[in-house]
């Protein structure tokens, strides 16, 4: 009965937030959800961390973001997806009553629960804010991830609460991966 009323109030949600959609805004979600736009910022992060802590610490950093991303998105595509065999909205087998609005008629893979995307976004918000804390980018950071996060409901691929669940697995990876992170900086001698 509770996941039957939250699953309702997910799609009440995605039906009211999928609704927003203008033709202008249609190329600027889609850019916002591709992994290539962001490069970058991630370039503009790793010039200002090799020059405030170092190549050493820069590397290491890299290399457990990387690996924190691995995790996070196999955890959402490898494990969560397959086993909660959730349709995405845009997908006819979700059997949703409304049209939604979909970009160039792009809807991703079979399974939208949990967002890959969201996963992957909130890995790297949650670490960047931790490397990097002093105001505002933390909440630069979140802001881009959740605007990450709310074009792929705009694009029709993701319902809320697969972005919210895939917020969540960034956050625990991100929380891992800070913690082995700061263990290898005393093993190396970067602290």
């Amino acid at each position: 009965m509770m996941l039957e009323t939250l699953n309702q109030w997910d799609i009440t949600l995605f039906e009211i937030l999928n609704g927003i959609h203008a033709d202008w805004a249609d190329p600027l979600m889609q850019a916002l959800s591709s992994r290539g736009l962001w490069v970058p910022g991630y370039m503009a992060i790793a010039w200002y961390l090799f020059r405030s802590k170092g190549w050493k610490d820069l590397l290491l950093f890299g290399i457990m973001t990387g690996l924190m991303v691995v995790l996070a998105d196999q955890i959402a595509s490898g494990i969560i997806k397959p086993w909660a065999q959730r349709f995405r909205p845009c997908q006819l087998e979700a059997g949703l009553d409304f049209v939604v609005h979909t970009v160039e008629g792009k809807c991703g893979g079979k399974y939208g629960f949990v967002s890959s995307h969201a996963a992957n976004f909130f890995t790297m918000a949650t670490l960047f804010s931790l490397r990097i804390p002093n105001k505002p980018w933390p909440w630069v950071f979140f802001l881009l991830a959740c605007i990450a996060g709310y074009s792929r409901i705009y694009l029709g691929v993701h319902y809320p609460g697969d972005v919210l669940v895939g917020a969540m697995v960034g956050l625990c990876c991100a929380s891992i991966g800070w913690g082995i992170y700061r263990k290898m900086q005393h093993i190396v001698g970067l602290t």
